[in-house]
């Protein structure tokens, strides 16, 4: 079964989250005086960016990344929740300006990256990837294929991050949104993303082989339960962070109105 004190420390995982803080380290400390003269440190964009980090260690290196693949269907969407949202949300917070312009700047790099924050194609990229993780085929090969695993995670927070960038981005040169394009973007999201929904929760059989024959973490909870329960967190929390985020845009708008 599980042993819950047992966390990855996989160099890829561990090494790859711990080169990314020292890198922020880096860059905030040694070297800010050169690449943004006058600007101090910033301790809660720090705060955020290593919040961020062990947002997503949580969700890859505990033992919730092994009962999502092996036991249970809503310990995955738990997982990918915390990809998706709070984990690229953080992360970008703690970015600022001087640290992402001078990797977005160039001739050469101009048109692809603006065709990588277009608010239509990352929200159409964010709705394709979450429903296509969804289907049976595709899900049931990450669960099986370590490399297929790994290769969705690293799609859903990509996603994710494009998700927030169109909210959060910390650019002068690629913006966040207007107050505008914030209500129809975060709109266009909540209503394609209900037909996830609608297709976990008004199954009438377990989808997924791997949940349907594994051992009962919970004796009470069946694969349909767990299923229907899935169903009902990937709802709940993608409904509540998008109707929050519209709420908060529509309350700053108006505030700019005043």
């Amino acid at each position: 079964m599980i042993d819950w004190g047992s966390w990855r420390n996989e160099p890829v995982l561990l090494g790859g989250l711990v080169l990314l803080g020292w890198l922020y380290a880096l860059v905030s400390g040694p070297l800010r005086p050169r690449l943004a003269p006058g600007q101090g440190f910033q301790r809660a964009r720090a705060l955020a960016f290593y919040s961020g980090l062990v947002v997503l260690y949580l969700a890859f290196g505990s033992p919730l990344d092994w009962v999502g693949r092996y036991f249970l269907l809503a310990a995955h969407t738990v997982q990918l929740m915390l990809v998706l949202f709070p984990a690229p949300a953080l992360l970008l917070i703690g970015l600022a300006d001087w640290m992402v312009d001078p990797a977005l700047t160039g001739s050469g790099r101009r048109p692809l990256l603006r065709l990588a924050f277009h608010p239509v194609i990352d929200g159409a990229l964010f709705i394709l990837v979450v429903s296509a993780g969804y289907l049976p085929r595709l899900f049931e090969s990450g669960l099986r294929n370590d490399s297929v695993h790994q290769i969705q995670q690293a799609l859903f927070l990509g996603v994710g991050l494009l998700f927030w960038w169109q909210l959060l981005s910390p650019s002068r040169v690629f913006r966040r949104l207007g107050y505008g394009g914030r209500m129809l973007f975060l709109s266009a999201i909540e209503v394609a993303l209900t037909g996830v929904f609608t297709y976990i929760l008004m199954a009438e059989h377990a989808m997924y082989p791997t949940y349907e024959h594994a051992p009962r973490l919970i004796a009470a909870l069946t694969p349909g339960e767990d299923q229907t329960l899935a169903g009902v967190l990937l709802s709940a929390i993608s409904s509540l962070v998008l109707v929050g985020a519209l709420g908060a845009t529509f309350y700053r708008w108006a505030q700019t109105e005043r």
